[in-house]
């Protein structure tokens, strides 16, 4: 089921709900659509069309940000959709210091990288084969990061997305 991306009274991004919970919440007038989704609704009395974005009426102070949680999705968009060691399009992740040699399963030890690469790579480290990284891993920070990382964004989010240092890699055409 498609989501929808939700923004504070100030457009901060705050998270993505369903598009039938971002519904109830603009029925019950706690937010406003922002931006329609493709999605038309047919019911008895008429029709709706189901938001793509929708702005909270109230202010929610949200005290303590988590983490960029770190997942397949989240790690496609931080470096780009593309291999860290040859550019190519990514279809896999891999780590860096390999976990059988050590290395930790967390943002700075894992990177996307192409089947290629991976393979020929295995639990090598970099020096052993004389690779280099394109640049080096670390976990993104803010908001709209936090919302990449969760599921597939729509082309819809980014003007609200791209404010906050983000230039979403939208992952359409990765298999993730």
């Amino acid at each position: 089921m498609p989501n929808t991306l939700v923004l504070n009274a100030t457009y901060e991004p705050l998270g993505v709900v369903s598009e039938r919970r971002a519904l109830i919440l603009v029925l019950n007038n706690r937010a406003i659509s922002v931006e329609d989704s493709e999605t038309v609704l047919h019911y008895a009395g008429g029709q709706v069309t189901l938001p793509a974005v929708i702005r909270l009426v109230k202010f929610v102070r949200i005290p303590y940000r988590h983490s960029v949680p770190l997942s397949r999705r989240a790690i496609f968009a931080r470096d780009g959709g593309r291999c860290v060691y040859c550019s190519a399009p990514a279809t896999s992740i891999d780590h860096v210091i390999p976990r059988s040699r050590g290395g930790g399963h967390n943002w700075e030890n894992v990177v996307s990288a192409c089947h290629k690469c991976n393979h020929l790579k295995a639990d090598k480290f970099l020096k052993e084969i004389g690779w280099r990284l394109r640049s080096l891993p670390r976990e993104p920070v803010g908001a709209a990061w936090r919302i990449l990382g969760t599921g597939r964004p729509d082309s819809k989010w980014i003007a609200y997305l791209s404010p906050y240092g983000v230039d979403p890699y939208l992952p359409n055409s990765a298999s993730a």
